[in-house]
């Protein structure tokens, strides 16, 4: 299956389908600063408070920036988003080379139509550090 019919905003289309999937690239890191609320039947549902953590510039001519991950749990949102059909199967994984680097996020069974939404990102106790726009997870067919 070609996942570009499926996936819209690609940031570089030859580097993102290089792999068996499409990587995804991260567009947002954000942080939970207030809890949210979840019970039985929904009519207490709430979302959480998240803030941007903000990006610094390595050199002060790059072009992007690198986010400073400690050990903690944060929000991804993709540059990419799904653009369907509905019916088509999909997972969603981390890439190798963010799990061999002390960080990972949960894999995700997704159609055509959802949306990626905010993805918690795992990071361990040495930390990380991610730069704007950099692949950090794969979409396959499932």
């Amino acid at each position: 299956m070609d996942l570009t019919s499926v996936v819209a905003d690609l940031v570089h289309e030859p580097i993102q389908t290089e792999s068996r999937g499409l990587d995804l690239t991260v567009a947002e890191v954000r942080k939970v600063v207030d809890p949210g609320r979840i019970d039985f039947g929904g009519g207490e549902l709430t979302d959480a408070t998240t803030e941007p953590v903000e990006t610094d510039l390595r050199n002060p001519d790059d072009d992007y920036g690198w986010w400073h991950l400690s050990n903690d749990v944060y929000l991804l949102e993709y540059n990419e988003s799904l653009a369907g059909p509905g019916d088509v199967n999909l997972v969603l994984q981390p890439r190798d080379e963010l799990r061999t680097r002390g960080a990972f996020h949960p894999t995700l069974h997704l159609a055509g139509d959802d949306d990626f939404g905010a993805v918690p990102l795992s990071v361990s106790n040495g930390g990380l550090m991610l730069k704007e726009n950099a692949r950090v997870s794969t979409l396959l067919a499932d």
